[in-house]
This record gives structure tokens, C-alpha cells and sequence, in this order.
């Protein structure tokens, strides 16, 4: 099955993302409606059908949880969405050892900030993003200092600060008011044809695509769809 996803066209994938999108937003009552008239043979194929499609889906997860991935070399042949999320590079650590009440958003030293494993990763992402001709309209990052300081090591252009990309850490930043705000910026892209790059933390890729990522890695957004794709950045 794996071999078989393999071969699979960028464009095919994405097709099945959304035909599955499709019939997980299925609205129930109407489908209840139509199954009535429908004969037992016919009802006993569809509910078939809709199990081999979920078992399909199932055989393209991976071992984290996530949909689909891409390389970098696929998303930049073609495109995908029109956000690329990126958390930042590793910075191990505690912000503020833990204590919310010493932490300051303007003060580095009260941060985890990254180490050299972490700058050299940034830098190797932006060399990566240059080789393969990849271009972002804009750049914006969250206000933390780990995410400032992995945008600028990309050498890609000009940062932007962005409140609703921070952290909702310890709630010293409301969440659900900064995923909000994030939402209607995004929602503001859909006739951009260019990406733009957003450079943020573990929290919010997670709550705005359903992917979890590790230091350093990336998904692709789209916002009218709302399908989100992990991009392998090695």
C-alpha cells in the first residue's frame, strides 16, 4: 500500500484529500434522508465503499498522525496553499524556567532561545529554500524571540512581527483570541498566488492545520479548502 501511495501524482494526492474531505463533511441528516430509498444491495455497497475509502486514508497516515507529506522539492514544482508554516528551529530549554510571572516578550533571557544546533538548522532551511528557487511574498514571525531569530537566519527577506502568531504559553497570551486574528489574516490570502511564510510555534501549527511538527518543520495551508500538507524539509 505504501508503494502504491508512492507512485501516487502530486495531483492525485491532493485529489484524495479532498474527495476524503468531502466525506468526512458529509451532512448526515440529508444522507439519512436518501438511504431510506435506497435498497438493501445498494446501501450495503455505499457503506462498503465509504469503509475502503477510510481504510485507505488510514494506509497514507504515517506513524505521527499526519495525511500526507510532501518533499520540498514537490511543494515548490507545485505549489500547495497559500501559507507555509514553519515552527522554529530547536530551542531547548523553559521559558522563564517555568514561571509565567518572569516572563517578558521583550526580554530574550527570559526565553528558551535557540542553540547552535538550532541557528545552524535555520540557516540550513533558508539555503534549502534558496537552492530550490522557493520565494514568499511576505514573511512574518511570532514575537518570541526563537521564532524573531529563526526567520532572520533564513535570509529570505524582511521579518514582520505578528501578535497572533506567539505562543499561548502559560495563557500569557490569550490563545483562542490570537487563533482568531490569525484566522482572518489568513482568511484575507485566498486571492494571493503568491505563499507567504509564517514562522511560529508548536501550539499553533497544531491548532490551525491538525499536524504536529517538530523543531524546524513546515505545512503547507491552503485557506479555501482548509486541507493542510506537512512539507519534509530535509
Amino acid at each position: 500500500m505504501q508503494y502504491f501511495f508512492d507512485r501516487l501524482s502530486y495531483q492525485n494526492k491532493y485529489n484524495l484529500l479532498l474527495f476524503l474531505k468531502s466525506v468526512v463533511q458529509l451532512d448526515t441528516s440529508i444522507l439519512k434522508f436518501k438511504l431510506h430509498k435506497i435498497s438493501a444491495v445498494k446501501f450495503s455497497m455505499l457503506i462498503k465503499r465509504i469503509f475502503c475509502f477510510c481504510i485507505l486514508f488510514l494506509c497514507f497516515m504515517d506513524a505521527s498522525g499526519n495525511s500526507l507529506e510532501l518533499t520540498l522539492e514537490e511543494y515548490v514544482k507545485e505549489p500547495f496553499g497559500h501559507v507555509l508554516f514553519l515552527r522554529h528551529a530547536l530551542a531547548p530549554g523553559f521559558d522563564a524556567n517555568g514561571k509565567p510571572e518572569k516572563f517578558n516578550i521583550d526580554d530574550c533571557s527570559t526565553q528558551r532561545n535557540l542553540n547552535g544546533t538550532g541557528r545552524k538548522q535555520a540557516i540550513q532551511i533558508g539555503e534549502n529554500f534558496v537552492k530550490n528557487g522557493l520565494r514568499f511574498r511576505k514573511i512574518y514571525s511570532s514575537q518570541w524571540c526563537r521564532c524573531l531569530e529563526t526567520a532572520e537566519l533564513l535570509k529570505l527577506g524582511e521579518v514582520i512581527p505578528e501578535s497572533s502568531l506567539n505562543s499561548g504559553f502559560k495563557g500569557i497570551f490569550n490563545k483562542e483570541k490570537s487563533l482568531s486574528t490569525l484566522r482572518n489574516i489568513l482568511e484575507a490570502l485566498n486571492n494571493e498566488n503568491e505563499p507567504i511564510l509564517m514562522v511560529t510555534h508548536y501550539g499553533t501549527i497544531s491548532a490551525m492545520t491538525g499536524i504536529n511538527v517538530d523543531s524546524g518543520g513546515a505545512v503547507a495551508y491552503d485557506v479555501n479548502t482548509k486541507i493542510s500538507i506537512k512539507i519534509s524539509l530535509k
